[in-house]
């Protein structure tokens, strides 16, 4: 039967901090009602039965040792029992009545201190059980006195002042728990905008730095672009007024020798034209033209202006592109760039006579570029960084190649990866879709 009703009253979960602060003050009351009793009894009333009420305080002074100790340890006793609590210390003040003044003893008042300590530790109905308890024990209290010290008055006034106390205890404990429910909300909601508001300022800022490494690469583009503009005319000319030059003189009678060494600067002059030729056109400025473009010119193109690379000539690069694939959709420059990226990459991270592999596969409804080398390889915690704006592991690198190329193959609607085996090499894939058959693109520009 009591199982239930304890149950019943139990208090329902509430806020930790709001249990110890409430415990604290319980304990503080407790052990301020102990050195309190301790004086009435011994030294406040010569004519009160000490031994009893010094062994009624004893017990108290058990209660409340064990009440702290629990409490340091950050744990409340007998939390989940409050009524047990009630009825013991109902029990516990009305004795201290009984042998020490009866109805106007000053131990009477310790009914209103048990009921603020409900107030601020349990719920509204268990304030008021434990109202009535104290209401049943100072009229147990009331009965057990000679009739002629019963003042039926003193005990309707002090039973008021109980229920009016457990009311204004309880509803001011209600009401700050209540305030501090809701100053929690708050600062949870404030929590949470200040989370908001810093990830949309480190989203913003990455955008920015994005940005600003987009700009610095296409503004090193253009002066790399004017450069070899410059160059090529400069040199142009002079090349081409030596042509003449060789024209005129093998038109003249000459022997075999003198003609085979003018046929060999003639071919020498037609190299150094080619290359020309081939930096001004990747030099130049990119067409936004949207179109279709075979993945095996784009991966010739950009070999074309890797083979003249540092160190490019002492690796050997092949290709394994076969002619059928289908095209790809996108900005043909900006395609061959990204290619030209990943080989130059792979020729900085092999050594002399290392070998770097270029093939392209279709794969369901994308086409897989894959750019592999048997270099070094790359450290995992490096991995992780590789496409962020101004990283670079090279001395003179800018760390913006592999950040614009992969603003670039998310533009044409596809993705990038790369795998690392430390000391064996690397292997860069591009993943683009590719045009179906049945598709018709027409060019669009590029906003």
């Amino acid at each position: 039967m009591l199982r239930p009703l304890l149950a019943r009253y139990a208090p329902t979960p509430a806020d930790p901090d709001w249990d110890l602060a409430a415990e604290s003050i319980a304990v503080l009351m407790r052990w301020f009602g102990l050195v309190v009793g301790a004086l009435l009894a011994n030294v406040g009333s010569p004519s009160a039965d000490q031994w009893p009420l010094n062994l009624i305080l004893l017990l108290g002074l058990g209660f409340t040792v064990l009440d702290t100790y629990f409490f340091s340890r950050r744990r409340i006793f007998l939390r989940d029992h409050p009524l047990v609590i009630a009825v013991m210390e109902s029990l516990f003040i009305g004795l201290l009545c009984y042998f020490q003044g009866g109805l106007e003893s000053p131990f009477r008042f310790y009914y209103l201190l048990s009921l603020v300590c409900s107030a601020i530790r349990f719920s509204q109905a268990t304030t008021f059980v434990n109202c009535g308890l104290a209401c049943l024990s100072y009229g147990a209290l009331y009965f057990s006195q000679p009739s002629a010290t019963r003042d039926p008055l003193a005990v309707a006034f002090l039973v008021v002042v109980l229920v009016w106390v457990a009311w204004a205890a309880s509803s001011l404990a209600k009401l700050l728990r209540r305030a501090g429910e809701r100053l929690r909300a708050l600062n949870a909601e404030l929590q949470e905008h200040q989370n908001l508001l810093e990830s949309r300022i480190a989203e913003r800022t990455r955008e920015l730095e994005e940005s600003q490494a987009q700009v610095l690469h296409q503004e090193k583009m253009a002066a790399f672009g004017l450069l070899a503009a410059g160059i090529a005319h400069e040199v142009g000319n002079p090349l081409t007024s030596i042509s003449t030059l060789v024209q005129m003189l093998e038109t003249r009678d000459l022997d075999d020798y003198t003609r085979t060494r003018l046929g060999q600067v003639a071919g020498q002059l037609a190299r150094i034209q080619t290359i020309l030729r081939e930096l001004v056109n990747f030099s130049r400025p990119a067409n936004s033209q949207r179109g279709t473009a075979s993945v095996g010119e784009i991966v010739r193109e950009a070999l074309d202006i890797a083979k003249y690379y540092k160190g490019g000539k002492n690796r050997r690069i092949r290709t394994e592109v076969p002619d059928d694939l289908p095209p790809v959709a996108g900005v043909r420059d900006q395609l061959v760039q990204v290619v030209f990226n990943l080989v130059l990459n792979a020729i900085d991270a092999t050594g002399k006579g290392g070998e770097i592999v270029v093939s392209a596969i279709i794969e369901g409804d994308r086409l897989a570029l894959v750019v592999r080398d048997d270099g070094a390889g790359i450290p995992d915690d490096v991995r992780a960084k590789l496409f962020r704006p101004y990283f670079t592991t090279k001395r003179h690198g800018t760390g913006l190649g592999l950040f614009v190329l992969r603003k670039i193959v998310e533009e044409h609607g596809g993705t990038v990866s790369v795998a690392s085996d430390p000391g064996r090499g690397s292997t860069f894939r591009v993943e683009l879709p590719f045009v179906q058959s049945s598709e018709r693109l027409q060019p669009v520009e590029v906003t």
